[in-house]
């Protein structure tokens, strides 16, 4: 063995003796986790009940939320001093390092300017491109082609897996601040054990709608109500190989975009009703949750949320206490919105399909419909609206 470097030792031929391995083994994580938490709570953190990862600290008028994945960590606060106070404690029990103001995290870009926070990719974005040789590709402006039967085909010869494996993990990660393509990787990663050539091109044209906009960015505002606006969807038996429904969902607090979700259903439904209100009942597990959430930093919301479903039976299924032939099989699903729709959560309204921004979440839409689905989401080019952040226009010489 080597000595490390700095490390001066007082007898020639000196060697490390290993006691443990942090890195490696399956416990790992769990010592790391159970050793940052105990030293946080020591501190005077409050762990929150709704997401372990978020621990939160009042003294006085300030407030100040710790965020840990792994081992990065976000640090916010209203007071200066004391959040420097704080990083002088983990810096004396883990020797941290400090990063400055928020710019760069996990692959996620942050922007301020007076008006709010913009998040985007677009390192991460051209790295997904470069890699596969698609940077000079021709942009497309749609990820996926509104009729997509081809790819329950069987007769396009096989591709290599490892190729198309590697390149659905990496837009998987992309779609923290692309909602605009959860949909279709949804759709291509049911592929992956045997994909074909034709699974392969709509990878590529996923690609080429990425190269036509690799900045775009979701953003929060500085000033905005505390309303939660969700929007609930589903596409019945759209998988023409399990004939099972699609669940897609978004959810504001206010016009910011702040969770959404496209997933298969995990049983079949029998009719479009049926599909629509388990989709209502995942959308208001989720809502639930993020009441919850929002709860333990103390940020009041406006209670109730707004909860919009396009589907006139499932909305009545909802309201009506009798139970019946038809509905018997979703008894658990009508326990679940009932019974929070009781409990005032949320209001339930009606809306037509064409103000729906779900759709992006549960089918192939023509560019036309896509653009304006994305534009409901909020979602903007960074190069077309903040120039004056990114690209500063330089003063005029006299």
């Amino acid at each position: 063995m080597v000595l490390p470097q700095g490390l001066h030792a007082e007898k020639p031929n000196q060697v490390c003796c290993l006691k443990k391995s942090l890195y490696g083994l399956k416990q790992a994580s769990r010592k790391w986790c159970a050793k940052l938490t105990g030293s946080l709570l020591n501190n005077g953190f409050i762990q929150s009940s709704s997401d372990h990862s978020l621990f939160m600290k009042e003294v006085g008028f300030s407030f100040m939320a710790l965020l840990v994945y792994v081992d990065d960590i976000i640090l916010a606060g209203n007071n200066v001093n004391h959040m420097n106070e704080v990083k002088h404690f983990l810096n004396e029990n883990f020797r941290i390092k400090d990063l400055g103001q928020l710019s760069f995290f996990l692959g996620l870009e942050v922007t301020r300017s007076r008006k709010g926070i913009y998040i985007n990719q677009r390192k991460y974005a051209l790295h997904i491109l470069e890699n596969p040789g698609m940077l000079a590709a021709k942009p497309c402006y749609s990820p996926m082609e509104k009729n997509a039967k081809i790819l329950f085909a069987q007769n396009g010869s096989i591709c290599e897996e490892e190729s198309y494996c590697r390149s659905i993990g990496r837009l998987l990660y992309l779609t923290n601040t692309r909602p605009d393509i959860n949909y279709t990787i949804q759709f291509l990663s049911q592929f992956m054990q045997v994909p074909n050539e034709h699974h392969h091109k709509a990878i590529n044209r996923v690609l080429k709608y990425i190269k036509a906009s690799p900045a775009r960015y979701v953003f929060f505002p500085c000033e905005n109500n505390l309303q939660l606006k969700a929007f609930s969807d589903s596409d019945w038996a759209s998988c023409d190989l399990t004939r099972k429904s699609t669940t897609g969902y978004c959810i504001y607090i206010g016009t910011s975009l702040i969770s959404r979700k496209t997933k298969k259903q995990n049983t079949v439904s029998r009719s479009s009703s049926e599909a629509e209100y388990r989709a209502l009942a995942t959308t208001v597990c989720e809502l639930q949750w993020l009441t919850f959430l929002l709860r333990d930093p103390q940020i009041d919301t406006v209670t109730p949320a707004n909860l919009f479903c396009d589907n006139q039976d499932a909305r009545h299924i909802a309201t009506n206490p009798v139970f019946h032939e038809r509905t018997k099989h979703i008894d658990i699903d009508c326990h679940v919105v009932r019974k929070k729709l009781q409990a005032g959560l949320f209001h339930l309204l009606p809306i037509k399909g064409i103000k729906q921004p779900t759709y992006v979440f549960t089918k192939a839409l023509d560019q036309s419909a896509f653009n304006s689905a994305v534009n409901q989401l909020g979602m903007k080019d960074t190069y077309l609206s903040l120039p004056c952040i990114l690209h500063p226009t330089p003063p005029r010489l006299p």
